[in-house]
């Protein structure tokens, strides 16, 4: 009956004995979420336990100001009342990770939410990740296998990459995550879903942490209705959860949904302490946290380990000029952005594939896959240029070979890019049929 217990007891039993006093501060005030407590002098980035009569409130230290520390709450404020005691918890600034979470889905705290048994572990990273040299991060050199045929065979990826999935809502940015996740070959996937709807989260864990790939997966879950510094916390963790699997040699794929809701976290707690706003009402702060959170990402020399980051974009109003869309296509190796036009169409995965980039292509894969790639975008350019005096019966057949071509060839290459969610092609499939199609 103790044998799941045995290591938490030796845990207590090799702990130290804290003889000295405990140290706890006061609610002073409350203002938007935004709490100042007195006499406590701790770290930003510490969470505190707030005691609220008969219940007890999570919250995280974001500031300091005037000789008090500025908390938030992980949660509501609901009953909460001036001088509550505020008592610090845990090692400020680490976060939990190790293989006690592999196979489990956690909050932002990592608590499981999975309804299974509480999950132990002594292994600690630090939150803002362990910053090394430029010249630590090894290039990227061998293909990373998506299990899509649209982006294996013409945005292939790289180990180590990090790109971006662009969209506005509803275009089928998570259906293309969830296709990636299923059909990509990595020993460790990290799912950090941020900010989205809880049925969201809900179907991913449904689908993903009952299949083989169940015991090389974590997911960690945020949706929309919790507070943003919880949201961010996720990110955060989630991003160390992969930083700790790499720093022992592990391929890790980090999938992050979505990069534009961490940011809106970071807006809301930047213009909560009064940072003004500066670019469409993004204070500064909310988009370093993106550059942040995205560099930590990459192969390591050190350890042989890598993590290649993949993380959605919404577009909001399908504006691709948004300041997070263009932060984040300055900083990642790659996007990929998905249409509303051709999702109407009924293509799907709705990949616009001459907005499409990636980096790396030209240095992971033959000359061959290069020039037929190249041919497709070429096709697939002519047609949609054009596409409109075709429709209307204007364009004369034989002025343009190329365009003939793209013609004939029109509903070959449009199938070509389609793909069911539970189909799986590999990156050499995918190659091969590239060929065979182009002849």
């Amino acid at each position: 009956m103790t044998s799941p217990y045995t290591s938490i007891l030796a845990d207590f039993a090799a702990a130290p004995a804290e003889l000295g006093p405990r140290r706890f501060g006061i609610v002073t005030a409350c203002d938007g979420g935004l709490l100042e407590v007195s006499g406590l002098s701790i770290p930003v980035g510490a969470l505190c336990k707030v005691a609220n009569g008969r219940s007890t409130l999570a919250a995280e230290v974001i500031g300091f100001r005037n000789g008090r520390t500025m908390m938030m709450l992980l949660g509501d404020t609901i009953l909460l009342r001036p001088g509550a005691r505020v008592v610090p918890e845990g090692h400020p600034g680490m976060l939990p990770v190790g293989d006690a979470f592999l196979g489990r889905a956690v909050d932002g705290e990592g608590l499981p939410i999975d309804g299974g048994l509480p999950i132990h572990t002594r292994t600690e990273w630090p939150a803002g990740g362990v910053r090394t040299s430029a010249l630590d991060r090894s290039p990227v050199r061998r293909p990373f296998d998506t299990g899509v045929r649209a982006l294996n065979a013409m945005t292939t990826f790289g180990i180590g990459q990090r790109i971006g999935v662009m969209a506005g809502s509803g275009v089928g940015k998570s259906v293309l995550i969830d296709m990636i996740a299923h059909g990509a070959s990595a020993e460790i996937i990290v799912v950090g879903l941020i900010g989205e709807r809880a049925r969201e989260v809900s179907d991913f864990v449904e689908r993903h942490m009952h299949d083989a790939k169940r015991h090389k997966t974590v997911i960690v879950a945020v949706p929309a209705d919790h507070a943003p510094n919880l949201r961010l916390r996720g990110a955060m963790l989630a991003t160390s959860m992969a930083e700790h699997f790499r720093a022992r040699g592990r391929n890790v794929l980090l999938i992050l949904d979505s990069l534009t809701r961490v940011a809106h976290a970071g807006r809301e707690i930047g213009l909560l302490l009064g940072e003004p706003g500066a670019a469409r009402g993004y204070p500064p702060s909310a988009l370093a946290t993106i550059t942040k959170l995205v560099e930590r990402a990459g192969n390591s020399a050190a350890s042989g380990g890598s993590i290649t980051g993949l993380y959605t974009v919404l577009a909001d109003g399908d504006n691709q000029d948004d300041p997070v869309v263009d932060t984040a296509r300055s900083i990642l190796d790659g996007h990929v952005v998905l249409s509303r036009d051709l999702a109407q169409r009924g293509q799907y995965p709705a990949i616009d594939i001459a907005a499409s980039l990636s980096r790396v292509m030209n240095d992971i894969v033959p000359r061959e896959h290069q020039q037929s790639a190249r041919t497709f975008r070429a096709l697939t350019a002519s047609y949609e240029a054009n596409r409109d005096l075709v429709l209307m019966g204007a364009y004369r057949q034989g002025a343009d070979a190329q365009l003939d071509r793209a013609i004939a060839m029109h509903g070959a290459l449009t199938g070509f890019l389609c793909q069911p969610q539970g189909e799986v092609v590999t990156l050499d499939q995918s190659a091969a049929q590239l060929r065979a199609l182009l002849g």
